[in-house]
């Protein structure tokens, strides 16, 4: 088995309801995340969604694929999801109500 530290980035895209990939494992690829942050560069007040899902579709809240949904973030705030865990084609799906908002993953990619 072959380890590859990686960073995904992604601005946030502006409407709540466009959701964006902030990373994905492909077919024999597992991954460990050891974080996720997300933050706000602005100087109003954000919501943020983040969605783990096997395709790159929209995240469902009945389906249990929000892993953070219409979650508040104050200016210049950070805040960090700790340790996931990704089998096989597993998305995390992002999205927010400002570009302002940026997802970072750091991730231990699995081969």
């Amino acid at each position: 088995m072959a380890v590859a530290y990686k960073n995904a980035k992604l601005a946030g895209s502006g409407t709540i309801s466009t959701y964006a990939t902030l990373y994905s494992t492909g077919a024999a690829t597992t991954a460990v995340l050891s974080s996720i942050t997300i933050t706000n560069t602005g100087t109003a007040d954000r919501i943020f969604r983040i969605g783990i899902m096997g395709s790159a579709g929209t995240p469902a809240v009945a389906s249990g694929e929000a892993l953070a949904w219409d979650f508040p973030l104050s200016p210049k705030d950070i805040i960090t999801v700790d340790a996931l865990a990704l089998g096989n084609t597993q998305f995390i799906r992002c999205s927010s109500d400002s570009a302002e908002v940026n997802f970072m993953a750091f991730i231990a990619e699995i081969s």
